[in-house]
């Protein structure tokens, strides 16, 4: 059974960092991608960042030159840095592992085939 498991979360003061983590336990993360998504109250999920099998990533614009993702294949983990906090990152978090496909863009929900339960991420202002 193929677990993905969030933590790192809390609050925050803006300006302010926190760093997350998943880590995946049921499956190799080799040849996957991994990602982050997000939903804020009110809100529908959204993208915020993924990472490919070669370390290629991508990034939401709103999170650009803030936010950075890293993955460990060995630990079977991926770390979301998140600086620069602003009360508009105010949201649960997501971490995602998308199969390989070719026709994937890997930036929409649909990408990913599992999810985590999520983080809470709050950014006061």
């Amino acid at each position: 059974q193929v677990q993905l498991v969030e933590s790192g979360g809390g609050l925050v003061q803006s300006g302010g960092s926190l760093r997350l983590s998943c880590v995946i336990s049921g499956r190799t993360m080799c040849g996957s991608a991994m990602a982050w998504f997000r939903r804020a109250p009110g809100k529908e999920r959204e993208f915020v960042s993924y990472i490919l099998w070669n370390s290629n990533t991508s990034y939401a614009d709103s999170v650009k030159a803030r936010f950075t993702l890293s993955r460990d294949n060995a630990e079977k983990a991926v770390y979301l840095q998140m600086n620069s906090l602003e009360p508009e990152d105010t949201a649960v978090y997501y971490c995602a592992l998308g199969r390989f496909n070719s026709f994937k863009k890997y930036d929409r929900s649909p990408d990913y085939e599992f999810w985590g339960q999520g983080t809470q991420v709050t950014v006061s202002s």
